[in-house]
């Protein structure tokens, strides 16, 4: 039997998907939509290809891509230096995340939950503190825990023999790496405490339970949800970490999976294909981990204990302990600002590395100071960086304002650009820094070792954090602003700038403040892309320590770190000024 086939019903379109089709060409906005999409997809989604490809495929000698082969993956595990690679990355980050932690979230609670003194230091120590770029802080603690460094040498003068500590070890790994992320550790633990509702706290002190009682069986417990969420952040933070393993560990033959792939691409020839394995595991681990994250934050609602009802932060009166927890303030920013920036002020001081002692007084110069501010190669450092950060944080927050803004409207096309912009959540830095490299080589146009391969891969790195501002911000504006503007004739884009932008104006200063203080500071994306030309100065700074060439770096990292502060205490007081309740980061 012959079944007739009507031609121009098969043709036709189910009604639904036809209305789909129909209403997506009607969205005034759907050309803004798919440019965006477009311009994001070359942006975020080659350096994932370049990856794959490199990994899976023979790289031949003209640069093209040979025969299918398994070869790079193979040889991570024939010589066994893959997996002692990871179990090392994984002992680093899990000891760096609870150190943190520990001392982080103490932080925190005592900031916002208790009535001590000194409080309003914690807040200073971490704006500063952003500002700082992280591998400053490297000489600073290999000196001050070194051999001739003031712990080992008073050790020496009570009477010890040898060296009390071993900076030079995992365990110095992991000080350094735990000390350098307590600022972000209490940031994430205060906005947990600051709106935890006292009522539970306070019936557990009227029950009769003690300060310690009530924080183990009250406070810690609701507390978890944001512990666990901030542990796992700062694990997958510090499994990607590269300037400490590099410059502490390499002293003592310990290698991780970051310092492996930096390693594979220095080798003489480089070992692409090896440094692309590496860096394709390396992805697949940290993906695993965000999914785990995201599930974690799926449940945080049943922790909630702020309700409808009258609700009001209070801080604990702790009667003489208040001052106990004065005391663990100050020990937080000695340990975050003070001590690293006073050893980095004797090592700039000093014409070359020694003790602490009296006799060296004497000696005290400015002249690492003098060189750095004369030397026209210190000024090309600073000025490259400030047009790299500036660029960079510029870029990013044009994409991500009409893209928050796109994504918060649910305008066509918006779940597959909220989907791209998160995905360089996924590449580790350094891992982001080989596979823009790859493209910078195969660009017909020379970008390789210039300044503009540097923006494009600080403008993908940071979209997805310059998305967090806009995204929230506009979720904050009424539909109701932008029907009255069209009411009054504006096209969308002229309510876009005229509306729009004025109104997020304060998340887009404050993503900005962001992308150019951490950009500034940024070495993993920037380490392997540099030239000698444009260099940064975290580049700089890196290439000096590693050369030992200590006492300019502590000078160029002193002036640099004031000049950052400045600039990051100006957009903080101006913003507090504007909005009366601070800004957050």
């Amino acid at each position: 039997m012959t079944a007739i086939v009507d031609g121009s019903a098969q043709d036709a379109r189910p009604p639904v998907l036809e209305a789909a089709h129909r209403s997506r060409y009607q969205d005034p906005l759907w050309l803004l939509s798919l440019a965006m999409v477009v311009i994001v997809a070359c942006l975020v989604l080659p350096p994932f290809f370049s990856l794959v490809r490199n990994s899976l495929f023979e790289l031949m000698p003209d640069g093209s891509a040979g025969a299918f082969t398994l070869d790079n993956f193979a040889r991570l595990f024939s010589t066994g230096q893959f997996v002692q690679s990871t179990i090392n990355s994984f002992v680093f980050a899990f000891l760096s995340t609870v150190l943190a932690i520990l001392m982080g979230g103490g932080l925190a609670w005592i900031v916002e939950r208790t009535n001590a003194p000194f409080r309003d230091l914690a807040y200073l120590m971490t704006v500063v503190s952003l500002s700082i770029p992280g591998v400053i802080y490297v000489p600073a603690w290999l000196f001050f825990l070194g051999p001739t460094g003031p712990l080992n040498d008073l050790y020496r003068l009570a009477g010890g023999d040898g060296m009390l500590f071993n900076v030079s070890s995992m365990t110095g790994m992991v000080i350094i790496e735990g000390f350098a992320w307590i600022p972000l550790t209490f940031l994430l633990f205060a906005a947990s405490f600051r709106m935890a509702n006292a009522e539970l706290e306070e019936a557990a002190r009227m029950s009769g339970a003690s300060v310690f009682e009530m924080m183990r069986r009250v406070s810690i417990p609701l507390a978890a949800p944001a512990a666990f969420a901030a542990a796992l952040f700062i694990f997958i933070r510090s499994l990607q970490a590269f300037d400490i393993p590099k410059l502490v560990g390499t002293g003592a033959g310990i290698k991780l999976l970051t310092t492996d792939i930096y390693d594979s691409i220095r080798s003489v020839p480089p070992q692409i294909g090896h440094a692309s394995a590496f860096s394709v595991a390396l992805t697949v681990l940290v993906a695993g981990l965000l999914l785990l994250y995201s599930r974690l934050a799926l449940n945080a609602s049943r922790y909630a204990t702020v309700t409808g009802k009258g609700y009001r932060p209070r801080p604990l009166a702790l009667g003489w302990a208040r001052w106990i927890c004065g005391a663990i303030v100050i020990m937080n920013v000695m340990v975050v600002l003070a001590l690293p920036l006073l050893t980095l002020l004797w090592i700039a001081v000093t014409p070359f590395v020694r003790p602490v002692r009296l006799a060296a007084f004497s000696s005290l110069t400015w002249e690492n100071f003098a060189t750095v501010l004369s030397d026209d190669r210190y000024f090309e450092l600073i000025t490259n960086t400030l047009i790299v950060s500036a660029s960079a944080a510029t870029v990013t927050m044009m994409l991500t304002v009409v893209c928050g803004w796109l994504v918060a409207r649910r305008r066509v096309y918006h779940t597959v650009l909220d989907q791209m912009i998160a995905l360089p959540m996924l590449i580790p830095s350094i891992v982001l820094s080989v596979a823009m490299m790859d493209l910078a080589l195969r660009s017909p146009i020379p970008l390789y070792s210039t300044l503009t391969i540097v923006v494009i891969a600080f403008v993908v790195h940071y979209l997805p954090f310059g998305m967090r501002y806009t995204f929230t911000g506009a979720l904050q504006l009424h539909k109701e602003l932008e029907e009255s503007a069209g009411v009054c004739g504006a096209s969308p884009l002229v309510m876009l700038r005229r509306v729009v932008i004025p109104l997020l104006m304060p998340s887009i200063v404050a993503g900005w403040l962001f992308v150019f203080l951490n950009a500034s500071r940024d070495l993993s994306t920037a380490i392997i892309l540099a030239g000698p030309d444009t260099k940064t100065i975290a580049v700089a700074i890196f290439d000096q320590a590693i050369n030992g060439q200590f006492s300019e770096v502590a000078a160029l990292g002193l002036l640099w770190s004031l000049m950052m502060s400045v600039v990051a205490m100006a957009f903080y007081f101006l913003m507090q000024r504007r909005s009366g309740n601070g800004m957050s980061f």
